[in-house]
């Protein structure tokens, strides 16, 4: 649909004339007198009004100045004669006029002039959408932040950290002292413990909660872009330096840094770590430049920090910097009592993603959690439940071989067999393998009482399958 512009002049032959100029592109509205045309601007959208000044009534400049209380945005262009210079004044002082045009004017002149006001009219306008779309999506991203932050809360809070045994209660009793202060946190213990998972509740209770939590796994990276990650660089100081880029320490400025894996980091970078958390300052990579962080570092190893110091492996100084206030996560061997706790967890956890509805596990699957060292600690029991509830199926409870891996259940199997444990060393693999099996099958038929058809559907084989191998290996 064609642009509305409104045309306002005492004179019909004159309206007319603007008209027949300007009808093929536009929907022009014509009016005499500046109390109807101000009606129209009451009834409906338009994009430009071109108002002569010389009127009985209101004046082109006076009629501007009342349209503008109606549609602010309208574009709005004053015909005026030569002599009209102090109309022109004024006009575009209380009228705030976008153009004039002079009489006597060429079609073309004014085509161009209407072409520019109806544009100028549609950018406002777009601008105007624009912005609105911008304002609800800064609301929504507000909102979602404020969800988001909450989200976060919840989740780090003490009371989703999982773990009743005495263990674990010593190591919340030494976080709810530590959180409220800026003191450095060095957290101790073996793979899979749950180290980030603490250094994050430490910062998403603390006074610093608000602000950003930045977590870098030093053994992930080479040392030069390990620097470049945590210090930041300027553009050209290596060859992939394509621009200034800023480093962890920065962009957490306010909040927290928490290294992960420290006792992999260069004798080198471990310099460079000592000075910003003595100073609270560095330099990032090609730069000169000091600049200045206020950040709380929080760190943590598997390894045995004080070892390698007396090894001459990481730096003395740097180590009691990091270590004012250890806390050491217990491996899972070390707090048996919460492993139940933990597997209910981790299946409410996988059970709700995968869509299932998982009673719990069986009696021989908790003897099994139970009796398992778990070397790979939280992170291997978490897996394990994750696999258990894929395998799962359709069943309503977790079972034993759920649990296990193929190897492990290989495993059992083997040393239900009698007498087969002595017999692997001697044996070569084909060897092994068919005396396995014939065991294996001799066991099944007699737990069976040599029914077949049972046997064969034990084994995973066909009947004839079954007689193949029974012939082969000489088994009545």
């Amino acid at each position: 649909m064609n642009p509305t512009i409104l045309i306002v002049d005492d004179e019909q032959h004159v309206l007319n004339s603007i008209n027949r100029t300007l009808r093929h592109d536009y929907n022009v509205i014509l009016s005499l007198d500046g109390k109807s045309a101000l009606q129209v601007l009451r009834e409906q959208e338009v994009s430009a009004i071109l108002a002569d000044q010389r009127m009985p009534g209101l004046t082109g400049s006076e009629y501007f100045h009342e349209a503008r209380k109606i549609q602010p945005d309208t574009t709005r262009v004053l015909i005026t004669g030569y002599s009209d210079i102090e109309a022109v004044i004024q006009a575009v002082n209380d009228g705030q006029i976008y153009y004039y045009i002079e009489k006597p004017w060429e079609p073309e002149d004014l085509k161009l002039v209407m072409i520019r006001a109806v544009e100028r009219y549609q950018l406002i306008k777009k601008n105007k959408e624009l912005l609105y779309e911008l304002e609800v999506a800064n609301q929504l991203l507000s909102n979602e932040n404020i969800i988001l932050k909450k989200d976060v809360e919840q989740k780090y809070n003490f009371s989703n950290i999982i773990g009743e045994s005495k263990a674990m209660k010593d190591v919340y009793d030494l976080m709810r002292k530590v959180i409220p202060t800026d003191t450095t946190v060095y957290i101790s213990g073996e793979t899979g413990t749950g180290k980030e998972l603490s250094a994050r509740a430490i910062h998403f209770n603390g006074p610093r909660k608000d602000k950003i939590f930045a977590a870098q796994n030093c053994a992930a990276l080479p040392d030069t872009l390990l620097e470049s990650a945590l210090f930041g660089h300027k553009k050209g100081s290596f060859t992939d330096a394509t621009s200034d880029k800023k480093g962890l320490f920065e962009v957490a400025d306010g909040g927290t840094v928490f290294l992960d894996e420290l006792s992999d980091t260069s004798p080198a970078l471990q310099q460079r770590l000592l000075r910003v958390i003595q100073e609270g300052e560095f330099q990032s990579v090609g730069s000169n430049k000091t600049i200045k962080v206020d950040v709380r570092i929080l760190s943590a190893t598997n390894k045995d920090l004080l070892y390698l110091v007396q090894q001459g492996k990481f730096r003395e100084d740097l180590y009691y910097r990091i270590n004012v206030f250890p806390i050491r996560v217990p491996p899972l061997r070390e707090r048996m009592d919460d492993i139940p706790l933990l597997a209910n967890y981790f299946l409410n956890k996988y059970m709700i993603q995968a869509g299932k509805e998982i009673k719990g596990f069986s009696e021989d699957a908790i003897k099994y959690l139970l009796s398992n060292k778990f070397p790979g600690n939280v992170r291997e029991l978490e897996n394990m439940i994750q696999r258990a509830v894929i395998l799962s199926g359709n069943e309503q409870t977790l079972s034993l071989s759920h649990l296990q891996t193929e190897w492990e259940a290989g495993k059992s199997i083997i040393s239900t067999i009698p007498d087969f444990q002595s017999d692997i060393q001697l044996s070569s693999l084909p060897k092994l393998v068919e005396e396995f099996e014939k065991k294996y099958i001799s066991q099944s038929l007699e737990s069976n009482q040599g029914n077949i058809s049972k046997t064969a559907i034990e084994l995973g084989l066909s009947r004839a399958g079954l007689y193949k191998k029974l012939k082969r290996y000489n088994l009545d």
